[in-house]
This record gives structure tokens, sequence and C-alpha cells, in this order.
């Protein structure tokens, strides 16, 4: 066994902080210098050591987190926590437990482990150490010290989370369905209570903004970069602030998601990156054709396939304390497994559906993110991203040093061409805005292109791509209109859907940055797009709405939001008055109806239409009045005080106080979108929205970076990082990230260990 020890932080610090010249580091020995908010600078001379600080810093802030994800990504959660409960993804443990089985068996995670380069194997082999160190060394916090599922990690377990992470805009999405999906004649009554709102859109959404300005537009000619995903604030989605450096090969700041070594969004010596939640289709359904003579097979050119069929087990404790088994089958075709959706997919005596994910078969994302870490240039990013496309479900921002600014919407696509959406596309599942794919014939099968990195998937180098020197932006909208300059057209709907509306974040930016004519893109109009929480619906109908209030001949049922709503000052902070309430309960309902616009759509001009309540007509002015009358309803039932605000409303409790959050729906145009869920005092309790947010500019020594950590960097409660940096957050004080060496010494709160195995 590895012999461990800890360096005195103590007297560590002190030679830091007495500005010596920092040591080298003996061979095996990692540091980590903890600055302010608990955001841990890791330095090792390999990937081993590297993720070994990572996983030991990570510990740290959040061993509870990270073992309650393991335990789910192993399947185990029934076993250890019986049949109450739910998972992070929504799905009670039993379903949880069936769902992961399968996903997570053992050929899948050999297969992905064997698929990893060495340099990756060998941080996530670090990172499995780092954090049963830490385990051993301090055990785990009281949040759930003494809980049978904390145990220490194995390597297998890390492949687990990164295997659910990419199946996250796929199956994972899908795996009521897919539990559900049983043959004709042993349909369980389960099938009716699918979660179909889950599917369609969690209440837990990812989202994000971004703007990458080009050296055209900043006032030194260099590359600036506002990245604001929108992430949970809680899970196996939820972002952690870290700075790694391996002298000589890697230097690099940002956040990473729960088990993964590496820097999802962030920032080097030359090069700033972010990610916005992308619109392309990274999976397909497809309508097998059941085989008459045997409805356990499947037809395709005529010939006879059979369906597999998988069986799950899994343990369940029972409220008695026993531990049962329980069975389930999965069937499977070549596509891959089948789902049972009723009303949409549905599996009857004639057909059947399969649930085709493209990033099943995707092993590259780890060593995609470690190549991005360590370029130096948008072009460099460019290359490595559309050579090894690893990037599972999301578009890539960049910019640089050089002025150089990128949008990017290379990731993992079905390869199905517009001819074979013409001839084979499922008219019923197209209505559901579903890309489902005739499955009796090998015509429609996905293809295998000249430089595609995995079969069936449209190769990264015929992906949408542009570079440019004055700005491009994305708030998870298709990539068409990253720069109205420059369109991005002729793309299949399954990369991109040009001519579609766009989202009114999008819509909020683009005519920000266009009232800014040529003048420079500022580090402060940037950050004021997020901090002013401005609601752009607000811009395109409330003018309207208050002249259908003045023009009431009785004005009695509607005198009390109508008042409130002239008075709102049309934003979502924390100071924002009830009006704000009843106007978003009444845009809800109008964009719901989609109709009744004064200025419809017009693809020719995506960025102002549509717009205006067209009030005038008869009818729609009894539709205003029916839904505001349906807005003054639900807010009325909240029996609120007049002179309530946004913050006393919306928050997150800590130690008995109430810290006020603010912004509001992304739907309705907040850039600083925040997803709160009622709770039964009538307050708002946030799940998702903003996370990590970085702003980086950069000058002749490299980054200039500012931002912060929305929900802070640990999940215990016990800890002083618990809610430190959402303090921040509330206020909108956005800190320097300290990436410069002089910066981490200044840094008044900081400790440094040197871990040795």
């Amino acid at each position: 066994m590895r012999r461990s020890f800890l360096i005195s932080a103590l007297a560590a610090a002190v030679l830091w902080q007495a500005g010596c010249t920092r040591e080298a580091l003996d061979k095996g020995e990692t540091e980590i210098r903890w600055t302010s908010y608990s955001i841990p600078h890791i330095r090792a001379n390999d990937e081993r050591g590297l993720g070994y600080g990572v996983g030991y810093a990570y510990a740290r802030d959040n061993l509870c987190l990270l073992s309650e994800e393991v335990l789910t990504a192993r399947g185990e959660r029934a076993r250890f926590m019986g049949r109450e409960g739910e998972s992070s993804a929504r799905l009670d443990n039993v379903s949880s437990d069936l769902f992961f089985t399968w996903l997570n068996n053992d050929k899948a995670v050999d297969a992905f482990w064997r698929a990893q380069p060495e340099p990756v194997k060998q941080l996530l082999t670090g990172y499995t150490a780092g954090f049963n160190r830490y385990l051993k060394d301090k055990g785990a916090p009281q949040a759930c010290q003494g809980a049978e599922w904390v145990r220490p990690l194995q390597e297998t377990d890390m492949v687990r989370l990164i295997h659910r992470l990419m199946v996250e805009g796929g199956i994972g999405r899908f795996a009521e369905p897919l539990l559900a999906a049983l043959p004709p004649a042993a349909l369980a009554e389960k099938t009716a209570s699918i979660d179909t709102a889950r599917i369609q859109g969690s209440v837990y959404e990812r989202g994000s903004n971004a703007i990458a300005v080009g050296g055209e537009r900043t006032e030194n000619g260099r590359g600036r970069l506002l990245g604001n995903p929108h992430f949970p604030w809680s899970g196996a989605l939820r972002f952690y602030q870290m700075h790694l450096t391996i002298p000589g090969k890697l230097d690099v700041m940002g956040a990473s998601l729960p088990g993964l070594p590496v820097v999802n969004i962030g920032f080097n010596q030359k090069l700033a990156w972010t990610h916005t939640v992308d619109t392309s289709g990274h999976f397909t359904l497809r309508k097998l054709r059941l085989d008459p003579k045997d409805p356990q097979r499947y037809l395709i050119d005529g010939k006879s396939y059979p369906l597999l069929a998988r069986e799950v087990q899994i343990q369940v404790r029972e409220a008695d304390g026993r531990l049962t088994t329980q069975k389930q089958l999965i069937h499977e075709s070549r596509f891959g497994p089948l789902i049972k959706w009723p009303g949409v997919a549905d599996w009857d005596s004639q057909h059947a559906y399969a649930f085709q994910d493209a990033n099943l078969a995707n092993t590259r994302a780890l060593e995609q993110w470690y190549a991005m870490n360590r370029a130096g240039s948008v072009s460099e990013l460019r290359d490595v991203v559309q050579r090894i496309q690893g990037i599972p479900w999301v578009n890539t921002l960049a910019a640089d040093q050089q002025g150089q600014a990128a949008y990017m919407n290379v990731s993992v696509v079905p390869n199905v061409s517009l001819q074979q959406l013409q001839g084979c596309i499922d008219p019923a599942l197209q209505a559901r805005g579903l890309p489902g794919l005739d499955g009796s014939r090998s015509a429609c099968d996905w293809q295998t292109a000249e430089g595609a990195v995995q079969a069936g998937i449209v190769p990264g180098s015929q992906l949408p791509v542009l570079l440019r020197k004055d700005f491009v932006q994305n708030a998870n909208d298709s990539a068409w209109m990253s720069n109205p300059a420059e369109p991005l057209t002729g793309f299949s709907p399954l990369v991109s859907r040009e001519g579609a509306p766009l989202g009114l974040r999008a819509r909020f930016a683009l005519t920000q940055l266009a009232g800014l004519e040529n003048n420079p893109i500022s580090e402060a109009f940037l950050k004021d797009l997020v901090s002013g929480e401005r609601v752009h619906a607000a811009n395109l109908l409330l003018d309207d709405l208050l002249q259908w209030c003045a023009a009431l001949k009785d004005q009695t049922s509607f005198e009390r939001a109508c008042t409130a709503m002239k008075s709102w000052d049309r934003t979502a902070s924390s100071q924002a008055s009830i009006g704000w309430l009843y106007f978003q309960a009444f845009a809800r309902e109008f964009q719901k109806a989609n109709k009744g616009w004064s200025v419809p759509f017009d693809s020719n001009n995506p960025q102002t239409t549509p717009r205006g309540i067209d009030w005038h007509q008869p009818e729609v002015a009894k539709a205003v009045a029916d839904m505001l009358h349906k807005a003054i309803a639900q807010v009325d039932a909240l029996k609120l005080p007049a002179d309530v605000t946004w913050g006393q409303l919306q928050a997150v409790a800590h130690n008995g106080k109430r810290i006020p959050i603010p912004g509001g729906d992304g739907h309705l145009g907040v850039y600083n979108a925040i997803q709160s869920v009622p709770q039964k005092d009538g307050t708002l309790k946030v799940v998702s929205g903003s996370s990590y947010i970085q702003l980086v500019s950069f000058d002749e020594k490299g980054p200039v970076a500012q931002g912060l950590l929305a929900f802070s960097q640990s999940s215990d409660p016990a800890s002083t990082h618990f809610a430190d940096q959402t303090e921040l957050f509330s206020r909108q004080d956005w800190q320097v990230l300290p990436f410069r060496d002089e910066q981490i010494k200044a840094d008044r709160g900081l400790e440094v260990v040197r871990l040795r195995e």
C-alpha cells in the first residue's frame, strides 16, 4: 500500500505569503492552493498527480454530493435508500436503478474505459485516489456521515458518471419510456403515468448565454468572452470552480461537472471558451415494422431480425429492511432500445419504436475537453473540436488573445441527409417535434461519411463553424443567427433550423448589440446584459398591454394588475415589484397561445419579430382579457402584500437566512435566466439557471477574468463555502478570478497543502 503524508498547510502558507520563489514539486507530489471562496489551484507534474488533487479538493467541498451521484450511476439507490425518494435525474429510486444498471452495464463501462487515451486514464485514476485519500483522512461530513453508500470510489465509478453525462441530451431524458416498453400482451399500468413534462422539457432546464467578441470590437484589439451557462444548482450537473496546472503542459482555470478532472468551461493563457446547450438532434426514433409471423421480430428490407430481451436486475431495500430482487426486461433492436410513450410512440401488434442515440458510442468527451484545455488559439480549438468531435450536446463559443472569435456547433449529430429526411421522416413524430425515421428500410439508416470519427455521425468539418473579428453569440437557438451579418444556412434540420423564430434571450442580446452600432463591446456592457435583469418580453408586449388597459370602459376587474404593471420597472431584479408577477403570468399565456401579434414572425427580420399585441382586433382583445383574468387569478391566489418584492419570493435559505435571488424566466427574455419552483408557503425555490459566470478579456500578459459561481463551491450546508458566492450573486458582485501567480499569492484567504500518495 502507498504511504501518505500531509505537509503543514500553515508552514506552506507562510512561505507563499512571504513571497518566496515557488518551489518545484517532487515526483509524485501534488500542490493545492485554495484562494477565497474555496477555489483550488492544483499543480502536479503529471496527469495522475493532477487528478489526485482534483479528487481531493472536490471531496473537501462535495463529498456527499459525489457519493450520491455515484450511487445513482451505479444503479444502487434502492438498495441503500429503499423505494422512496428520487435521483437528481427526477426518477424514483427503482426506475433510476433499472435505467442506470442498463446504461452502465459492465460491457459498456469496460469499452468506455479501454477507449480512453493513457493521459485520461491517469487523470481518472488519480481523481479516484485523491477522493479516497480525503475520505480516509477526513471522513464524511455530517450531512452523509455514517451512510452505507459513502464508500471509496473505483475508476469504473468515474466512467459511469461520464457515460451518464453523454446521454443527457438523448436516452437520459427517455428513461421512463424505455422502462415502459413492454410487449402489448404484458403492458403495465405505469405506461399511462409517464412524466411527459420531463421528456419534453424538465423543470431543471439546461440552457446558456454566450457572447464571444473579436478584436474589431474591443478597446485593445484582443478577444473577450462572456460565458453564462444555465445549469442545475444541485446534482450531477452542478459546476465546480478550479485551476489546473502541469508546468509546461497545462494551465487552465474554469468550471467542471462532478467527477470530471478537466475544465469544461474556462480559459487559459491565450484562449477563453464556453458552451451553450444546442438545438441539434442527437438521436432519432426508428419506427419498426414488426414481423407478422412473430411479434418478437422486426423487418428491415423484408428480412426478419429478432428483438433482444436483456434482463436488468437490481436490489431493493424494503420497508422492513429486507433486500429483495427486482427484475425487468429491456428490449433492444439493432438501432437501440425500444421505448413506449403512450399516444406518441406506442408498441402494438404491428409497430414498435426504437431509440437510436448517437452519444451512446461517444467515448471521446474527456479526451476532447483535455485537448481544449491546452489549445492556444481559436484556430487550434476549432481544429481539436473538429478532429476529436467528443462534445456531446453543446455549442462552443470562444475568443482568444489575438482577437479572433468563434462559434462552433460541432457536437455528435446523426448523419441523415435532407433527401433521406424527405423520404424517411415519420409525419406523426415530426408533428410532435421528434426526429422519427422509418426503421423498416436500410435506405433510412444513418450514413457513414468520410472523415467521421464515429460511424453514422456528421463529420466535424461539415458542421456549422463561424469565425469572426466582431462578435458571435448564442442563447440556445439554432446556428443560423450566430451573427446576422453572416447567417449559417444550408444544414440538415437535425443540425440547425434556419428560418425558425429566435428565443427572447437571443433577441435581447442582438438588439442590445445592434444598439452599440460600431462602438466597443465593453466588459461593462456584457456584464450589464446579465446583471441588468431586464425582461425583453416587456419591451415587446407591455406598451400595447397598457394601452389596452387604458382603453377599457370598465377597468374594475383589471385595475389592480394594470396599475401594478404600469409602475413595474420592467426588470426581474430582487427589487422588482408585484407588477412583474402579473406581467410574467400574462406573458406566459400569450406566448403559449402564440397569436394576436401586431407584427407576426418574419424570417427575414428574426431579431425584431414577432412583437406587439394587435389588441384593436375584437377577438384579440377578448383573448387578452381572458389571459389577464387568468394571470390575476394566479397572482391573487398567492395572497401577497401589494408591496412584495421579487427577492422576497425568489430566494435560497441558509442557516435561517433567506438570500434574495435576482433573475427570472429566460423564455421571457431575462438574460440572467433563473428557474424556481413554488413552495407551500408561496415562495419560490431556485433549482436551476445562471451557474458559473465568467467574463474574460485579454491584455499583453494574458487573461483578465471576473465572475462567480452562483450557488457557491460546496453543497455541504455546514461548510463556510455553502453560500458565500450566493451572497455575491444576490448582489451581482462579480469577483476577480485569480489566474496569475501574483493574484493567488496575494489572496487573503490563501491555504496551501502538498500531498503525496
